[in-house]
């Protein structure tokens, strides 16, 4: 049996998949894959995956060059959360610009930014 095989995709056929920086273990992001996006990502060894607002796949960096090396893949105990270790190029996972998705912190019951914009993302998508 395959690895793909093992995987449970929900009723959408999708699977969460959690993305952390191999060198430094922060959480990058968090998307979803279809079997198509996992098996692509196995074949190419980049992370590939599926955008439900866009209903089509999404490989990470092809208009950012904001690429995402696999390192290490790995599943929870249920098979049904994929988490990848990767190793980011550019230094930037999310749209907004910054290193990681997660930038919006609680405190005192509201949210603020922790994290810096590194690069427009007007230059990066036009």
């Amino acid at each position: 049996m395959k690895a793909i095989d093992t995987i449970q995709f929900n009723e959408k056929g999708l699977v969460p998949v959690i993305t952390q920086d191999y060198s430094t273990n922060q959480i990058l992001m968090m998307a979803w894959m279809n079997e198509e996006a996992f098996a692509l990502t196995l074949k190419t060894n980049k992370a590939v995956y599926f955008s439900r607002s866009r209903k089509k796949l999404w490989f990470k960096g092809e208009k950012s060059g904001n690429y995402q090396d696999i390192v290490e893949i790995f599943t929870d105990c249920d098979q049904d959360v994929v988490l990848l270790k990767v190793n980011q190029k550019g230094g930037i996972a999310c749209h907004t610009g910054r290193a990681n998705c997660f930038f919006n912190k609680l405190e005192n019951d509201q949210w603020k930014c922790v994290s810096k914009v590194i690069k427009d993302p007007k230059e990066i998508y036009g």
